[in-house]
Order: C-alpha cells, then structure tokens, then sequence
C-alpha cells in the first residue's frame, strides 16, 4: 500500500471514529468562523446600504478602496491586527493576542469588505429596479436602502455564506494571530499546514476532507437558496 492510500486509509479511520483532536479543531473552526461572519455581517450590510445612497466627497475614492480591499491578502490583515495587539502595540493591554478573540477580529476585518462591497452593489442594482416605488411613497434614502436588503434577503444570505466560505479557509491572519496553539487556536487550515510540515499526513489529509466537506455543504446551501429565490420570485410573478 502506498504512502497515499495509507493516509487516505488513516485519515477515514480519524473522521469515523471522531479523534478528540480532530472534533476539537473542527469545532473551533466553525466557531471563529461563524463568530467573524456575524459581526462582518452586522457592520457590512450596514455600510454597504449607506454607500449605496450617500453622496458626500470622496465617495467614489472610498468605495474603490472597498472594492479593492476585495482582494486584500489575509497575511496582511494578520500582520494588522499582530501590530494593534502585540504588546507595544496601541491595544496590547487588551491581552487577547494568540486567543481566539484574536481570531475572530482578524477574519472580521478580512470578511467586512466582502459584506460591504457587495452589499452596496446588491442595494445599488435593487434601487435602479425599484427605488422610485419606495421614494414615491416617502421614504428617506437610507430606509430604501435597508428596505432593499430585506427584499433581496435570498441573496444577502448568499452572499453571507459565500463570507463564511472565504472565512473559513483562509489560514494566513489566523495563523498570525492565533499562533496555532494545539487545543487553543489551533483551526482547520492552520492544522493542515503545520501537520504536513511534521509529517503527519493522516490528520492533515482528515482535515483536509473536513474542510473540503464544509466547503461543499455552503455551496450546496448556496445553490438551495438561489432556487428559494427563483421560486420566490416565479410566485410573486
């Protein structure tokens, strides 16, 4: 049997058996994770509505920073929060560097401008479509806005979920935050990385397909809520 079919073999044995280890990073994957989608989730939609209707200057130079915070690298986003939490850093008194506080706050900030951008562009399109109805019946701009979020809801819980897939499989800012602390901060992509480097491919490739099952559960959610969202607007037809 080859070194490959070994760990395949290993890595199954690991899932079914439900190794402590491997439950325990699991978990706290799902958490950090789903903790930084909802406080993305909270601020993002918020800011994107307002950008959507705000006029003011610098408004197209503050939403191109946004757009191009789209493709901010996690590491940078680590090496941001390490500075702000470090101990010389202007929050170090907090103590929450290499804890799962940490965490949260690093995925927070790499996760907020996929809300925001995104949402500004969901309410942007919604409002040319049927903006007029709604200011015609006295409503300010901002409540357009938010009003637009709750009529597109299908596609902002597509959108939350394509957040949570970005969240959780990055392993950059976590790593520099967090430290990988086995039992601590210790999550899904970080634990991959460092057990290939020890060579202990069996837990790596265990979490590997745990990390590619979560993955496929989001886009399956994903695809069940746009045909939600067909079906929603074929009775509203």
């Amino acid at each position: 049997m080859n070194d490959f079919a070994q760990s395949l073999q290993t890595a199954l044995a690991l899932i079914t058996t439900a190794d402590p280890a491997l439950v325990r990073t699991v978990w706290l994957s799902l958490v950090v994770s789903g903790t930084a989608c909802l406080f993305a989730a909270g601020f993002g939609l918020a800011c994107g509505a307002w950008l959507a209707v705000a006029r003011f200057p610098g408004h197209r130079a503050v939403v191109l920073l946004l757009n191009t915070l789209l493709a901010l690298p996690s590491v940078v986003v680590g090496l941001t929060v390490y500075l702000l939490l470090s101990r010389s850093g202007p929050l170090g008194s907090l103590g929450i560097l290499f804890t799962p506080t940490a965490m949260v706050i690093a995925q927070t900030m790499l996760v907020f401008p996929v809300v925001a951008a995104l949402a500004r562009q969901l309410v942007g399109d919604s409002l040319r479509d049927g903006g007029d109805q709604l200011r015609s019946m006295g409503a300010g701009p901002l409540t357009c806005a938010l009003l637009m979020l709750v009529h597109d809801r299908w596609a902002v819980v597509t959108l939350l979920l394509a957040a949570f897939g970005r969240a959780i499989s990055e392993v950059g800012a976590v790593m520099i935050v967090g430290g990988n602390i086995d039992g601590v901060t210790r999550v899904m992509t970080t634990a991959i990385a460092l057990e290939t480097s020890k060579g202990d491919l069996p837990l790596a490739m265990a979490l590997g397909l745990l990390l590619l099952v979560v993955v496929a559960i989001i886009n399956v959610l994903i695809g069940f809520v746009r045909r939600g969202r067909g079906s929603a607007l074929a009775g509203v037809r």
